[in-house]
């Protein structure tokens, strides 16, 4: 029988190709495994530490609104009343869980992809001092921006409309944008970097960033730089920010690279600190450089974190100052509990809630928490009764 001879330069063309073969096929397991929903269970923790102990609760939860659209932002005006911000520009009133005349709607906003009407917030000082805070999206010359707008609450109308920040960098994607006010009573503002990753490191660009100003919209004269309302840089995409009850620092939750700006994952829970980099566009993931601050936790694959709120409430004893998040792709709210330097976490759980994309998670002055939906967001599954509304119930 006579070999087959195979020429050295065909062998080594024949070499080549194999391995771009094994290549590609290593990159497409990767690939699918990335874009694979996290498989925790309700109950299941990360371990951190070998202190970490599970706080699961028994749980319900009931449609409490129904058929709104993308709704981003919940606050309580009272304890039976709530504003619902939808991302398509209205903010709609519901009194002992039914709809009322509209509090307000905004006509020139852009909600096209991920932007539109999206942070709202009530006044620390509300009803005294009568005020709803909102942020949200709109065109101008053919270029996008965020504006950070203020709305006099007169009988569950809105009467007065000022703008307190405008010209913030915006896009179709990476928009930002949450509010939270501060025990130093300041408001606090997350950015998105608008897909241009290199303005999250610029400190004359408002993208990217979490901002602090008074509730006038001017400056403090504390910021960590002269003149500017930027508090933070390095942000990629955060949603989500709130107040640690016990330590009285700044969390946040934040977007992960998207596979065009960077491997997919990489969602972070942040601990915000004044004048700090968090990184991006230099580092994500599990990537570290000395100049920035790194993230407590990395979620990969991703899940998509929406929203944040630290649960300082007596109905769920376990959630005791906790931090709770909704997760879009991650599809259920998830639950950090950080150890006693309140630096670190300890666990995390996730609630499986059977309804899609989850996106705001709030808790009502009575320590009650609510969610919303976002299936309507092109990226969910429509069913006939999205999006709603659910409150959040422990079982005995």
């Amino acid at each position: 029988m006579q070999r087959l001879k195979i020429k050295p330069k065909k062998l080594i063309i024949i070499s080549f190709i194999g391995i771009i073969i094994i290549i590609i096929a290593i990159f497409l397991i990767n690939y699918t495994a990335i874009l694979q929903s996290p498989q925790i269970k309700t109950g299941d923790s990360l371990e951190v530490d070998n202190n970490t102990i599970s706080k699961s609760i028994d749980y319900k939860y009931t449609a409490v609104a129904s058929n709104v659209y993308v709704p981003w932002s919940i606050i309580f005006p009272t304890e039976n009343s709530m504003y619902i911000a939808q991302r398509s520009g209205e903010i709609l009133y519901y009194k002992n869980y039914q709809p009322q005349a509209n509090f307000y709607k905004f006509s020139e906003i852009s909600a096209t992809n991920e932007e539109g009407l999206m942070g709202m917030i009530l006044d620390p000082d509300y009803p005294n001092s009568p005020y709803i805070y909102t942020s949200l999206a709109y065109e101008e010359n053919n270029q996008m921006f965020v504006k950070v707008v203020r709305l006099t609450d007169v009988n569950n109308q809105a009467k007065e409309v000022k703008i307190l920040l405008d010209k913030i960098p915006a896009a179709k994607f990476h928009a930002g944008s949450r509010l939270r006010f501060g025990p130093d009573q300041k408001l606090y503002i997350t950015t998105g970097d608008a897909t241009d990753k290199n303005i999250a490191q610029d400190l004359n660009s408002l993208g990217g960033k979490i901002l602090r100003m008074n509730k006038d919209g001017s400056i403090p004269e504390d910021n960590p730089f002269p003149n500017s309302a930027v508090y933070s840089y390095g942000h990629r995409n955060p949603q989500g920010i709130d107040f640690d009850p016990i330590s009285g620092v700044l969390f946040s939750t934040e977007h992960g690279p998207s596979l065009f700006d960077g491997a997919a994952g990489g969602d972070e829970i942040n601990r915000i600190l004044a004048g700090k980099d968090y990184g991006w566009p230099k580092v994500s993931h599990t990537e570290s450089t000395p100049e920035a601050i790194d993230p407590i936790l990395v979620f990969t694959p991703a899940v998509a974190p929406a929203s944040g709120v630290f649960y300082n409430g007596d109905k769920y004893p376990s959630f005791k100052n906790a931090f709770l998040f909704g997760g879009l792709r991650g599809e259920g709210i998830f639950v950090i509990y950080l150890d006693e330097s309140r630096q670190k976490v300890k666990s995390y759980e996730k609630l499986n809630i059977a309804e899609g994309r989850i996106r705001e998670i709030a808790v009502s002055p009575d320590g009650y928490i609510y969610f919303s939906t976002s299936n309507r967001d092109g990226r969910g599954s429509l069913t006939d009764k999205s999006d709603r509304i659910f409150k959040l119930e422990p079982v005995e």
